[in-house]
């Protein structure tokens, strides 16, 4: 699918996609607190599309392994007044999200994307979903919650029911009348599953490809590039940057990142080596390189 059709936006994505992390948070697992108040997230909104963010995903809940529960009314203090003033800035809007109450607002206060890690699987949140005609969504694969998903391990073959678990989903949504180009998939990165797990889904991404959606990607700062490096989380830029790349080179049309600016400049870096001819001896020429 060569698009994806949010409320305000038909995002093209005949190009890699940047969607830019804003935590609303005071305990997220790698910049909790840095953008906790609404001026604080306001500003960093506008310094990530300054920096080249196609879209921005916005989440008052961490959803780090451990992460204890927010009640509805804190979570939509939190999101709603950066919603609504980041609007202006003329990217689409994703709210990051599991509770059908907040989804509901959010789409009443003009978000153009549902980002939920249990795939719509709370009471009430596929009918959230469904009641927009057109608000986009991403369905990724999680077991239990971020309380108990680092517990849930076990897979037999952890791509084969992570896609089987993303179609079964898809199903619901169609069912429910939510057309396929509104949705896109996430195989879920860390949430529930093993370093060498997340590595696997890396290797074999290409498969997921079959259920005929765009897969959306978020490997930036995960505890498995810091178990490959040996860095810790404030030092995993180069990681992250070499994770996404690998995920597009699979297929991936959007990649979930913290570090906007250099995730966008690897992207035209790649896709001007893409697109450079390749001779059939001799160093590649930069002549015919796109300006």
């Amino acid at each position: 699918m060569s698009h994806w059709q949010t409320t305000r936006f038909r995002i093209d994505l005949a190009r890699p996609r940047v969607m830019g992390i804003v935590n609303v948070t005071p305990d997220s697992f790698s910049d909790g607190g840095a953008h906790a108040d609404t001026p604080s997230a306001l500003a960093h909104c506008e310094r990530l599309v300054a920096e080249g963010a196609d879209i921005l995903d916005i989440g008052g809940e961490s959803t780090r392994p451990g992460a204890p529960p927010v009640g509805v009314e804190q979570e939509l203090a939190r999101v709603l007044p950066v919603i609504e003033g980041a609007r202006a800035l003329g990217v689409p809007l994703s709210i990051d999200t599991l509770k059908p109450e907040v989804m509901r607002a959010a789409i009443a206060a003009g978000v153009d994307i549902v980002n939920d890690v249990q795939a719509l699987r709370l009471p009430g949140a596929v009918e959230a979903v469904a009641a927009s005609p057109s608000v986009g969504v991403c369905l990724m694969h999680m077991r239990g919650d971020p309380r108990t998903m680092q517990q849930q391990t076990q897979y037999d073959d952890v791509v084969a029911e992570v896609a089987a678990f993303l179609r079964e989903r898809v199903g619901v949504l169609a069912a429910a009348g939510v057309a396929a180009d509104r949705i896109t998939l996430d195989p879920g990165i860390g949430f529930g599953k093993t370093p060498e797990q997340n590595l696997t889904l890396l290797r074999r991404q290409h498969e997921l490809l079959a259920l005929g959606h765009p897969l959306l990607l978020g490997w930036s700062r995960k505890s498995t590039l810091g178990v490959l490096t040996g860095r810790p989380v404030g030092e995993r830029l180069p990681a992250s940057l070499a994770a996404a790349l690998a995920a597009v080179a699979r297929g991936a049309r959007v990649v979930r990142v913290h570090d906007v600016a250099a995730t966008v400049d690897a992207l035209k870096v790649w896709d001007a080596a893409a697109l450079l001819p390749v001779p059939e001896s001799g160093p590649i020429s930069l002549a015919n390189a796109p300006r």
